[in-house]
């Protein structure tokens, strides 16, 4: 019965994809709102994903796609801005996100809270140029995204590794 509720899922969100083609929205918008409504229905199960599948096997594709679609010559050209991007704004995020959340939740320890900011602080790759293509922006600010895109994960898991290693008290070497 599960495997029939997965199926159904996978072909609900094909569907969806299918359908935002036809529509001025992007995809990544009118997947993210159906999947919203869709954990709201009852009877959906919850799923969750494994860390383990989805980092090797999962994320490396939608990056190797994101890669074989940008331009080195641009990147290179672009390369302040994405590094203030990728690197500065990730940080950045981190540390807002998790300063803002040990604000707001009196009990939660400040390197928790960082660890929670790095989880959040990278836009979605995928999503990010996705959009940007639809809305007709700029090339190079497109090439600037893709650009990000391609390295904001390796700093939200550097940092995360960070702020976990420092939230169970192993410290930071």
């Amino acid at each position: 019965m599960d495997a029939l509720r997965l199926v159904a899922l996978v072909a609900a969100s094909a569907a969806v994809a299918g359908l935002a083609r036809r529509t001025p929205v992007p995809a990544p918008l009118l997947l993210v709102a159906a999947g919203l409504a869709a954990s709201y229905v009852p009877g959906v199960p919850d799923y969750t994903l494994d860390p383990h599948i989805v980092l090797p096997l999962i994320l490396p594709p939608l990056l190797y796609t994101a890669a074989v679609d940008s331009s080195y010559l641009d990147l290179r050209a672009n390369i302040r801005p994405v590094a203030l991007l990728s690197v500065g704004y990730v940080l950045f995020a981190t540390v807002a996100v998790g300063w803002l959340a040990y604000v707001l939740v009196p009990d939660l320890p400040l390197t928790a809270a960082l660890v929670l900011g790095a989880v959040i602080a990278p836009p979605d790759a995928v999503a990010a140029t996705a959009i940007a293509r639809k809305l007709g922006l700029p090339h190079r600010i497109t090439t600037i995204l893709q650009g990000e895109s391609l390295v904001n994960d390796a700093t939200a898991i550097t940092a995360y590794k960070v702020a976990l290693a420092a939230a169970v008290g192993e410290g930071i070497s």
